[in-house]
């Protein structure tokens, strides 16, 4: 069922008290004030050296024939929709990792070019499920993964609750649709992550993963992403303080049989 989001001046307050959206309290005004932010304050939020460009998106515009990211690539111009939640954090994604916004973007156009504009290969499936839900999560403690790769959810959220909150396990949320969707309280949050294992910083993770991604060595296949349930990081959702959320909640899924997940990259 496709999600719908709320109307601005329906949104709970407490969302933006809470993972993920917290997150992003520099934008608060666009996010929480009265009025949607216009296209003309998101462009002067670019810092001064960047070609990029949010833009209006109409009839005339759509009408170049250009594809969405044609269009961003061959003219930096990025289709917007106004008074819209899913835009505008697409936007704010733009602005705070313009970096690997780019490498997606040039992946999406190579691969446009050999399926033309109404096909979608294996690797563009998998860089758009990471545009819209992806998490890069760094792993300094790679036994972490173990419980993972079984999807063992009580021992990945619970009997390692401590690891997600002292630095061996860190997320960070880039998918624009996760924190569209994070405006509905209740909603069971699952991302779908890519794992760097390593003693370095998430800022160095996700340079590593733009890398990655422009070099084609990354989501090359959706069966990369691992499922990755937000909802039981510790004060993400209300109530997983409770072992009985770990043990019952509907959004951790066993893993299928014959699912198996490749080795994070190291950094």
């Amino acid at each position: 069922m496709r999600y719908v989001a709320p109307a601005r001046n329906e949104v709970d307050p407490a969302v933006f008290e809470r993972w993920p959206l917290c997150g992003w309290r520099e934008h608060a005004p666009w996010l929480q004030g009265s009025e949607w932010p216009s296209i003309e304050a998101l462009n002067a939020a670019w810092p001064a050296d960047q070609p990029t460009r949010f833009v209006v998106q109409t009839h005339e515009l759509l009408a170049d024939g250009l594809h969405y990211e044609q269009r961003i690539a061959a003219q930096a111009r990025i289709a917007t929709r106004e008074a819209n939640w899913h835009d505008l954090f697409n936007a704010l994604v733009w602005l705070r990792h313009p970096g690997l916004k780019r490498a997606l973007n040039a992946q999406q156009v190579s691969e446009i070019a050999v399926m033309g504009p109404r096909e979608r290969s294996r690797p563009q499936c998998a860089l758009t499920h990471f545009d819209e839900a992806g998490v890069v999560v760094v792993l300094r403690d790679a036994a972490l993964l173990d419980a993972w790769d079984a999807h063992d959810w009580h021992g990945l959220f619970w009997r390692q609750r401590d690891a997600w909150g002292d630095g061996r396990a860190m997320p960070t949320v880039f998918g624009h649709a996760l924190l569209e969707h994070a405006l509905t309280p209740g909603k069971l949050l699952v991302g779908k992550a890519l794992v760097f294992v390593g003693q370095g910083t998430a800022e160095q993770a996700l340079a590593a993963c733009a890398e990655g991604i422009a070099e084609g060595r990354l989501l090359r296949d959706p069966l990369e992403l691992r499922p990755f349930p937000l909802s039981g990081l510790p004060g993400w959702y209300p109530g997983n303080e409770h072992e009985t959320f770990h043990r019952q909640t509907p959004c951790y899924q066993p893993r299928r049989e014959g699912r198996s997940y490749p080795r994070p990259a190291v950094f």
